[in-house]
């Protein structure tokens, strides 16, 4: 397959200079490092809001750095947990005195990197707390994981305790609005091709023309299920009738709605999805009054979308209308 880049070992890191010289009013790189921050960091009394994980995946998790979103976010190699150091640089850039949340996907690798950025947070007398992603309604009982992997419903985590901390929210605050988006979001998805991580010479699944992968992750991972490409409107039910049971949603709630292209999905079909989505919901009595259809939690050129539901209450909606500045998402 085809890259538009000078050399695979050093992708990342000239992505991430793009991304700071096309943003600088926004967001700036520590130096030496892969950790992306907010251009005025750190914000004197305001709790520190970092994740990070795996490159691929943008604009997340650098391009929801900035004001009323993300603090710092750490940028590993593709689909590969970041290093412990840049994990401290930005928490030393960030720090501002009020404590830091830390936003983890359910991945192993993820999970040991906080877990020892906190004992180092400890040793500089940094409180901090964590919140584990675990929105994907596709792997609850699978054999060889760990539960449920954080995908895409982690943007709503970021946006979330991102305007929290922003509204001059405690660290215990921010930790338990963040933790109600845990509670309250699910996600699904799907690929009707795999993608290519830079410098291999070969996709991690291959399909038919005619088949598709149900349930996939967003580290290239095969879905839970192989079935032949059906329409729009079929497709949607089939994974609606697993995310709407899952909390369960219920007639009579609002919720937001995410429709989460992969990286190769045009926008045409995707507002196509979006269509399905919102009939499928006002056949259920549930009102989606928050709505986010583009990219936001990719996987390089994968084709294929992920639905999010995230239910709400006056709290949350109030959040997610809190003014950002990001390189992703701009909410005014």
């Amino acid at each position: 397959m085809k890259k538009i880049i000078n050399k695979p070992e050093n992708v990342v890191g000239e992505m991430l200079r793009g991304l700071e010289k096309a943003h600088s009013d926004l967001v700036r790189v520590v130096p030496g490092t892969q950790a992306v921050v907010r251009a005025d960091a750190p914000v004197k009394g305001k709790v520190a809001i970092i994740t990070g994980g795996g490159s691929g995946h943008e604009p997340a998790h650098g391009g929801f750095v900035g004001r009323g979103m993300l603090d710092a976010a750490l940028a590993g190699a593709v689909f590969c947990s970041p290093p412990l150091d840049d994990g401290i640089a930005a928490l030393e850039a960030c720090d501002g005195g009020a404590g830091a949340l830390f936003i983890v996907k359910n991945y192993t690798g993820d999970i040991l990197l906080f877990d020892m950025l906190a004992d180092e947070a400890a040793d500089r007398g940094i409180p901090t707390k964590r919140v584990l992603v675990v929105d994907d309604v596709a792997v609850d009982n699978r054999e060889g994981t760990t539960g449920r992997r954080g995908v895409a419903g982690t943007v709503f985590v970021h946006k979330i305790a991102g305007a929290m901390a922003d509204k001059g929210g405690s660290l215990d605050e921010v930790h338990r609005a963040a933790q109600k988006v845990v509670y309250n979001v699910r996600t699904m998805g799907m690929a009707t091709s795999p993608c290519l991580v830079p410098g291999r010479d070969k996709p991690n699944f291959q399909l038919a023309e005619d088949e598709m992968e149900v349930g996939i992750g967003i580290h290239g991972e095969p879905g839970v299920r192989r079935a032949t490409l059906t329409t729009a409107r079929e497709l949607v039910h089939q994974m609606m009738d697993r995310i709407v049971p899952d909390l369960p949603f219920a007639g009579g709630e609002e919720v937001a709605v995410m429709v989460n292209g992969m990286g190769a999905t045009p926008l045409m079909e995707l507002y196509v999805i979006f269509n399905e989505v919102e009939q499928y919901l006002v056949s259920k009595g549930i009102n989606p009054v928050r709505n986010y259809v583009g990219e936001y939690m990719t996987s390089l050129e994968m084709a294929g979308f992920s639905i999010t539901l995230l239910r709400l209450d006056d709290e949350l909606k109030q959040l997610l209308d809190h003014p950002c500045e990001t390189p992703g998402l701009v909410v005014k």
